[in-house]
């Protein structure tokens, strides 16, 4: 009897998954199957629709139902919420199980993650108050606190500008840098930002103690600039980001 049920689970699913290639199970009216196959699809196929609009405009209807056919037949899930199916999603279009296709735009798969990272946000748990931080302190003389709720990233592609009116085929030869972060308003917002910015995030990221200023001096080191300079420009940057909250403030040692 268990193994009999196992096996028309497995065929259950395996219907459901992709019907074209599975049989349903002998003995289920195909009336009552149907209304599995159009429940299960359509809810997962929403929930990417819903996660992806952009990615989704640039597909016609049979190529997008083909891309969402091919995830839910072929890929395994890890998570079984639906609040993870973008997440799955994502790593599907990056697996080997993945087999592009002519439709694909070059940029498919940064643009995924670009439309993810704001679903990612908007859902991620407040951080804890930090008792050690002085919201208006002073940024240079002390380590500046980035917020956990902003992402600083890099993409080939200029994902914040594409869409179904603008599909470059090939990457400029500067790279995106763009903060995603969510506000105090709890909104997903994203802001453009220089390559020394970019780097000036990633040090802080990296040295959580250094201040400002030795970020700054470091950054000017590297690239063999005036550091007092340079240190005006890091200043201004550091009030901007502030501003937004993507910085919280001064950690106070």
């Amino acid at each position: 009897m268990a193994h009999h049920l196992k096996s028309l689970q497995t065929e259950f699913a395996a219907h459901i998954r992709n019907p074209d290639k599975n049989q349903r199970p002998d003995g289920i009216e195909d009336r009552r199957m149907a209304i599995y196959r159009d429940l299960f699809y359509s809810n997962i196929q929403g929930f990417i629709e819903n996660g992806f609009p952009v990615l989704r405009s640039l597909y016609s209807d049979g190529d997008w139902h083909a891309l969402v056919r091919h995830f839910i037949s072929d890929y395994r899930c890890a998570s079984p919420y639906f609040l993870k199916i973008s997440e799955e999603f994502l790593a599907f279009l990056s697996s080997e199980v993945y087999q592009p296709t002519p439709a694909d735009p070059p940029f498919m798969r940064e643009l995924a993650h670009y439309e993810w990272v704001e679903l990612a946000l908007s859902v991620a748990p407040d951080p804890q108050a930090d008792a050690h931080i002085d919201t208006n302190g002073d940024l240079m003389a002390s380590p500046p606190l980035l917020s956990p709720l902003a992402w600083n990233l890099s993409y080939q592609w200029p994902v914040e500008r594409i869409s179904a009116s603008y599909q470059p085929e090939k990457p400029p030869e500067t790279p995106t840098h763009i903060v995603v972060y969510r506000d105090r308003r709890d909104r997903v917002r994203f802001v453009s930002i220089t390559p020394v910015t970019a780097a000036l995030l990633q040090l802080m990221d990296a040295h959580p103690q250094a201040t400002g200023r030795e970020l700054c001096e470091a950054i000017a080191e590297h690239l063999g600039q005036d550091p007092e300079h340079l240190k005006q420009a890091g200043e201004q940057a550091l009030e901007s980001l502030r501003e937004k909250g993507i910085i919280l403030g001064a950690k106070v040692r």
